[in-house]
């Protein structure tokens, strides 16, 4: 992995629903208590979002409202997001005022990257002076502030944050790879660092890791096979290294790639998500093999419901091509435990297998005994031909007729019998 040196911006616009709202009714978010939830949900129902006059006050951004202490008095306004989807598309054409489209990357509605490497010279400006005009250029035609961190990749600005930039009147913290051993390798608990999520964070612990400086130290190998090609990211993260470039997003987005997603009918927590993703691996897998195509790229996300919005999507390149759903589940587990928030209502679920290459066969002979790996094709490829000629549903696992199991009723949505 490469130790690239560039000029990232991460930049997020602070508690951005709740300023939203503020700056709509001529307020300012800094000197009012004001909280984005579903009123009709009554105490139960989860903050969107808080103003920062509540955050200094030590209000979580998401948080049920029967937590919020009762001596604190508070305004409630339901959310509007086509007025917050409305507000952001304002801010990125902000953004692509500075850089172009192959330089900007949206991670989130609220929180964007910006390459600014090749503009410096042009601009005639250091990368945090940069930063601050467009900051301030935010702030002077939405009213929304923002934070920015600055880093040599993108990992260590985000980080820099998410961890640092807060503290600073101007809103900007500035790292450089001499700060991963005095800054990044300090920061604990695990799950304050970007892709460590709490049960990740208790699995690290449980290896005796307790700061990110730990993880560094860690051999490689190990989290390689404890966590497969994601802990082999999170050694090269924890030494501060990314090799990530924002124009490989664009790229990656036009190649081939087979998607599923699914709109869930209700809301789903947790574990019971982990097995309509297991079953939507199933179609996706299978789709591969029918086309004699392996995938080495897979991308994972879920949309949380629409009373809490936002959600994830990460992708994973993998070592090499695989057509079974076993081999891919695992990576989902992982970017499922790193980054879903707890006990947050998920409804839309999405999976991508890019990077498609035609299938490389093993070869046998008579003398050579049939591994693990070959009888889990053999076994799927049966399965695949029995429900290609009875039916989607002729052929199902003991899990698909369990409460939570959407399989049955997706594959009647796809179609059923073919012979």
């Amino acid at each position: 992995m490469n130790r690239i040196s560039r000029h990232i911006l991460c930049i997020d616009l602070k508690s951005f629903f709740a300023s939203v709202e503020c700056v709509d009714r001529g307020l300012n978010p800094f000197l009012t208590p004001l909280v984005v939830a579903n009123k009709n949900q009554g105490t139960g129902a989860i903050t969107l979002a808080v103003t920062p006059y509540l955050k200094n006050l030590g209000i979580k951004g998401r948080t049920r409202l029967y937590e919020i202490p009762k001596d604190i008095s508070y305004t409630i306004v339901n959310p509007r997001m086509s007025r917050y989807i409305e507000m952001s598309k304002k801010v990125v054409q902000i953004y692509l005022d500075f850089v172009s489209t192959q330089d900007l990357h949206i991670y989130s509605i609220d929180e964007c990257f910006l390459d600014v490497t090749n503009y410096l010279k042009m601009y005639h400006k250091t990368d945090e002076e940069l930063a601050e005009e467009i900051l301030k250029k935010v702030e002077e035609k939405t009213g929304l502030t923002a934070t920015c961190g600055i880093g040599p990749n993108l990992f260590l600005a985000k980080v820099a944050m998410d961890t640092e930039a807060k503290l600073y009147k101007n809103g900007i913290a500035k790292w450089t790879y001499d700060d991963v051993e005095t800054k990044l390798w300090s920061l604990t608990p695990l799950s304050k660092v970007w892709g460590i999520g709490p049960r990740m964070e208790k699995k690290l612990q449980m290896l005796g890791m307790k700061t990110i400086g730990d993880i560094a130290k860690a051999n490689k190998l190990t989290l390689k096979q404890k966590f497969g090609v994601l802990g082999e990211e999170l050694w090269y993260h924890a030494n501060g290294i990314d090799d990530a470039i924002i124009s490989d997003f664009q790229k990656e987005a036009k190649e081939k790639s087979f998607h599923h997603s699914q709109v869930l009918m209700k809301d789903y927590y947790g574990e019971d998500v982990l097995l309509l993703v297991k079953e939507m691996l199933d179609v996706l897998t299978q789709r591969l093999r029918v086309a004699h195509l392996e995938a080495s790229h897979i991308g994972f996300g879920i949309a949380y419901s629409k009373n809490v919005g936002g959600g994830f999507f990460h992708s994973v390149k993998l070592e090499s091509g695989f057509d079974l759903t076993q081999d891919f589940f695992p990576y989902c587990v992982t970017l499922f435990e790193s980054f879903y928030e707890e006990n947050t209502p998920i409804r839309r679920i999405s999976i991508s297998l890019g990077h498609l290459h035609p299938k490389t066969g093993v070869q046998l002979n008579l003398f050579e005994s049939i591994t693990q790996k070959e009888k889990d094709e053999k076994i799927a490829l049966t399965m695949d031909e029995i429900t290609y000629r009875f039916g989607k549903n002729s052929l199902l696992f003991a899990t698909s007729l369990l409460p939570s199991s959407t399989a049955r009723i997706q594959n009647e949505k796809i179609g059923g019998h073919h012979a």
